[in-house]
């Protein structure tokens, strides 16, 4: 993976000036419920960075991204999750990958997402219209992933994501997703909370934390100005007693490379390789969708690698 640079001075100045974007797991109300709150200020601005996104883009695939951290925390060792929504909105569709040990990486099907009108709100469901979300999980040993799907009901990343639990996992949860902009436009903080009954403690605790969640402090401006989303929970939700389990990572990361590339190129079959050395373009750039990183390809090294 290749990391393009954050250009902006004081962007770039900002995030080094926050807490490191992780992970930390909680237990509220006795054990009862597991909370996962994660800081994503980093990794947000990191995939704008690569993917090259305005402001629309931005808000919808980071959502992904923070939803996909959180999910990470679900599962353990080498398993990794894949959350992908179709829909027949502006936005088409959405596709993020993310491993047990925090790394994620995704994209937007339809770049830049088309508008008729400025945007007058961050409410996203016009954009996304009817559609489904679907969560895989590949599980280490196990011969088939598991998948569950629901329709889309609300139009937002999280609401649907908590709607997919209840549904496909019988779980009630609460999940909220936060980012927050200045007034130029940057993201300025980023994070995601996530809260799940455990086996065997009663709804009516979760509903309880679910209507302080409607009413607490944007957890996106609250990592903006330089807190912990460890700091959130505690402050939040100090009346559930809050018990700190762990603090996981978190981080924009993607398995491609040069080598990977240059591989696929010598497997293609050879009329094809025939046609790019004779037409070009030279250089050839490949493109990977799920991280934004390009590498081009001239032509002495086609000749060499396709020959």
């Amino acid at each position: 993976m290749i990391r393009k640079p954050i250009e902006d001075d004081f962007l770039r100045s900002h995030i080094q000036s926050l807490p490191e974007d992780g992970r930390d797991v909680f237990l509220l109300n006795d054990g009862s419920i597991r909370a996962v709150v994660l800081q994503g200020t980093g990794v947000v601005n990191q995939m704008r960075a690569n993917h090259d996104l305005g402001i629309l883009e931005t808000l919808v695939l980071g959502h992904g991204y923070l939803a996909g951290g959180l999910l990470a925390s679900t599962v353990k060792g080498d398993d990794r999750v894949q959350l992908s929504i179709e829909c027949g909105g502006p936005i088409k569709g959405v596709y993020i990958e993310a491993w047990a040990i925090g790394a994620v990486r995704g994209y937007l099907k339809e770049v830049p997402i088309p508008i008729e009108k400025p945007l007058e709100s961050f409410d996203l469901s016009p954009f996304f219209g009817p559609g489904f979300l679907t969560v895989t999980k590949l599980l280490e040993g196990k011969k088939s992933p598991f998948t569950g799907q629901v329709m889309l009901q609300h139009g937002s990343i999280a609401k649907d994501l908590a709607e997919y639990f209840l549904i496909s996992e019988q779980t009630p949860s609460v999940v909220s997703l936060s980012i927050q902009f200045d007034r130029e436009g940057r993201v300025v903080g980023a994070g995601g909370l996530f809260l799940q009954n455990l086996p065997g403690s009663d709804d009516a605790q979760l509903e309880e934390l679910e209507m302080t969640c409607a009413n607490m402090p944007s957890l996106g401006k609250y990592l903006s100005e330089g807190k912990s989303g460890a700091d959130f929970v505690e402050e939040v939700f100090a009346a559930s007693d809050p018990r700190h389990l762990e603090h996981l990572p978190y981080g924009f990361s993607c398995p491609c490379d040069r080598k990977r590339f240059a591989d696929y190129l010598r497997s293609l079959p050879q009329d094809e390789r025939t046609a790019i050395l004779a037409e070009g373009p030279f250089p050839l750039e490949l493109h990977c969708f799920n991280c934004g990183s390009v590498y081009p390809f001239g032509k002495d090294e086609l000749d060499t690698l396709l020959q």
